[in-house]
């Protein structure tokens, strides 16, 4: 990870995803999605390089271009419910509880910005004994899934802050694409994040600090 030394970065507000991010569900993941694979006769190793980060009906519509959108909508209701039923091995990101409880405690404008819905995004922070941050953009929130920017930049509007002085937290492709083209810094978090040329890496949350400036303004501190 190109990471070694502390970076510094000034914002106002903070963007963060969840599944890789505040929250380690790969397990869950990986079991869902493999079922789906077998079913449509696909390579299960093959389908994970493609799923992380995006909403399931936008992964299907890659995997399976030719197939109705309507089916994929459908595959996707029954697989948020399966995923909504399914926290074993559902646990925090090493960070994540500290990282969300000093934002609370300071009271810096921060944001939960994610591909799954409300049901499965409850489950799924309660599992990992998470709270909730305030704002929250969920799956039911936009009309198109990370990639496009929407979800990111609905995140900095309900907080009020410009694009440009939002900071994302994201761990796959397609959220650090959604961040860039939101015009917006993000910080790579874990060993997928890497490949996608955030503007920095972290291996997880244990790595950030925060601590609020005058003016507004948040120092996000990466580093060892």
């Amino acid at each position: 990870m190109p990471m070694t030394a502390t970076t510094v970065l000034t914002a106002r507000a903070l963007l963060l995803d969840m599944d890789g991010t505040l929250v380690n569900s790969d397990a869950v993941v990986e079991r869902v999605w493999h079922r789906w694979a077998e079913r449509n006769g696909l390579d299960g190793a093959e389908i994970m390089k493609v799923v992380h980060g995006r909403q399931g009906h936008a992964s299907m519509a890659l995997l399976l271009p030719h197939r109705p959108m309507e089916k994929n909508i459908a595959d996707n209701e029954r697989m948020l419910a399966e995923e909504t039923a399914d926290m074993e091995g559902v646990v925090a990101i090493p960070g994540a509880a500290e990282l969300l409880a000093s934002l609370r405690g300071l009271g810096l404008p921060h944001a939960l910005v994610t591909s799954a819905d409300v049901p499965l995004s409850t489950a799924r922070m309660a599992a990992a004994g998470l709270p909730l941050p305030d704002v929250r953009v969920t799956a039911e929130s936009v009309g198109a899934s990370k990639p496009d920017p929407e979800g990111f930049l609905k995140g900095a509007a309900e907080l009020g802050v410009a694009p440009s002085e939002c900071v994302v937290f994201e761990d796959s492709g397609a959220g650090i694409a959604a961040g860039r083209s939101a015009g917006m810094r993000v910080v790579g978090v874990g060993e997928r994040a890497g490949f996608h040329r955030p503007d920095v890496v972290v291996r997880d949350l244990a790595q950030v600090r925060v601590s609020a400036l005058g003016g507004g303004a948040i120092r996000v501190s990466v580093g060892a």
